[in-house]
């Protein structure tokens, strides 16, 4: 008997999972809160759905934070509608261990931006976080102490591969820095093309206090930002700005006082992309490549030969080339 009860049963779970699905898919109106968001513009529901469900059906139903979401909702790539469309959000999201870099959030950092690369409906990235405070605390120590020492190389290889990997992507990159960004974390908002932050934010390379050099990508990016004798003094000093002093030094384009919602840093990023949207999207990847190769050396023959000449102390010899 209980084996020919069997396919009803099953029948009837498939249909309630077939009815839970179609709600979850409903339109959420023009004002709503996700679990653990932000009140804004609508976003692209079916994606936070995939990343809200869990894989186990049962008593941990919508539970966002369970132990089962843990790793997969550590990173919440949200692609924007309506007047937004075009717009994608990444959004850090590791509350307790102060967003810092895991194995898993490099993981899905770099699966999410290799996604973006090659999407043309992609207009704008903006970066941030969704913990309250906090935008990226750099590496997982806690993680890393956990490692052998073979261990360590490749996971810090990996790191400075994915923030490259977000520097490199052909379409505008705003990180919006509403909390404690140091280390790695600061590193990753260099790798964007704009940086906006609330005035309670702070950021900073602190590498050296821990007697090691900032490994993402910050001993470059941090001297092309406000210059290379002010990025030394940093570095050297291990010194956290809050988000006044990065505006007046450089380090960000703007400054906002924060909201009551903590978003204040994201809410102007989102009215910058927003300023994006309308240019023509060809132009803009182009614009963007012309502007980062221009503020590369370019690696000439010609060039090498002018610096050998100088050291020698004669006429250099060019070839054109």
């Amino acid at each position: 008997m209980a084996a020919a009860a069997a396919p009803g049963a099953l029948g009837a779970l498939q249909a309630s999972r077939t009815r839970l699905a179609a709600a979850c898919c409903a339109p959420l109106g023009p004002r709503w809160r996700l679990p653990g968001s932000f009140t804004g513009p609508q976003v692209g529901w079916a994606i936070w759905v995939r990343g809200s469900m869990p894989a186990v059906w049962g008593a941990t139903l919508w539970r966002g934070y369970s132990s089962e979401l843990k790793t997969e909702d550590e990173l919440r790539v949200r692609y924007l509608e309506e007047e937004n469309r075009g717009i994608v959000v990444l959004g850090i999201n590791r509350a307790y261990a102060k967003n810092s870099f895991s194995k898993n959030l490099v993981k899905m950092l770099s699966k999410a931006v290799d996604a973006l690369k090659s999407d043309k409906k992609v207009r704008t990235v903006i970066v941030r976080s969704e913990v309250p405070g906090i935008f990226c605390a750099g590496a997982d120590l806690k993680e890393r102490v956990k490692m052998n020492s073979s261990e360590v190389g490749p996971f810090v290889s990996k790191i400075r591969a994915v923030i490259n990997e977000i520097a490199n992507l052909p379409v505008p990159t705003i990180a919006a820095i509403d909390g404690l960004a140091l280390g790695g974390g600061l590193e990753l908002a260099l790798a964007c093309d704009i940086r906006v932050a609330a005035s309670s934010a702070k950021m900073g390379l602190v590498e050296t206090k821990l007697a090691i050099i900032p490994g993402g990508g910050g001993t470059q990016r941090l001297p092309r930002a406000i210059g290379m004798s002010l990025a030394k003094e940093l570095i050297f000093s291990a010194r956290v700005l809050d988000g006044q002093e990065a505006k007046a030094v450089g380090l960000i384009s703007h400054v906002l006082e924060q909201n009551q919602e903590g978003d204040a840093a994201y809410r102007k990023a989102l009215d910058l992309a927003r300023e994006f949207l309308p240019q023509g999207p060809v132009a803009m990847r182009v614009a963007k490549l012309a502007i980062n190769q221009g503020m590369e050396t370019i690696p000439t023959k010609d060039r090498l030969e002018g610096l050998l000449a100088f050291k020698e102390k004669r006429s250099p010899r060019y070839k054109g080339e």
